[in-house]
């Protein structure tokens, strides 16, 4: 409960600061429409739905842990974009710690996101080819080795129509299954629904 008042709260300050520029936009719709200029009306639209998707993908980046056990977040390579009507948002942040180091990406409307289902739903299919199949916060997820050295992970968790993905270098497959483990996963499902 304490943790939904709290995602609300913040969900309406983003709002608000982002609220400008997300007005702005809706009137200008409302003028284009009542003026028949139906393109203009839909473009402007589209504008104050990017300015929604930017503002959401700026409070998942907030609910992002700043470490992943060892690895420290590094905010100044932290990215967040809104492209409604292709791929939504995109959540961007990276870790590190000596050579050791990973990304979280969460991408709206991920084209992958068919793709990894599929593997998800056949675990042979995923088996076969270097995959395998674990369970992240009661969600499957698919991690897989991504270098010969069998030293790069990447883990793939489905969230809706949303793909996080949690790549780690010069670590081992346990170790991304931990450090996603460590992501507040249904609190993410929750909040890019």
């Amino acid at each position: 409960m304490k943790k939904t008042l709290t995602l609300i709260c913040s969900m309406l300050v983003a709002v608000t600061v982002m609220g400008q520029e997300f007005n702005k936009h809706v009137a200008s719709a409302r003028t284009a429409y009542a003026a028949g200029n139906l393109e203009g009306s839909r473009f402007a639209m589209q504008q104050a739905l990017q300015e929604l998707d930017v503002a959401l993908s700026k409070e998942v980046l907030k609910m992002l842990p700043q470490k992943l056990e060892s690895l420290s977040a590094n905010a100044s390579a932290d990215n967040v974009t809104g492209a409604s009507g292709f791929a939504g948002m995109f959540i961007h942040r990276e870790y590190a710690a000596g050579d050791k180091k990973a990304s979280v990406e969460v991408i709206s409307n991920s084209p992958l996101i068919a793709s990894v289902n599929a593997i998800l739903s056949l675990p042979f299919a995923g088996a076969a080819s270097g995959q395998k199949v674990v369970r992240i916060a009661g969600y499957k997820a698919l991690v897989q080795k991504d270098d010969e050295a069998g030293k790069t992970f990447s883990l793939q968790l489905p969230l809706n129509s949303s793909l996080l993905t949690l790549r780690l270098e010069n670590g081992t497959e346990d170790e991304v299954v931990r450090y996603a483990g460590t992501l507040p996963v249904a609190e993410l499902a929750k909040m890019i629904r």
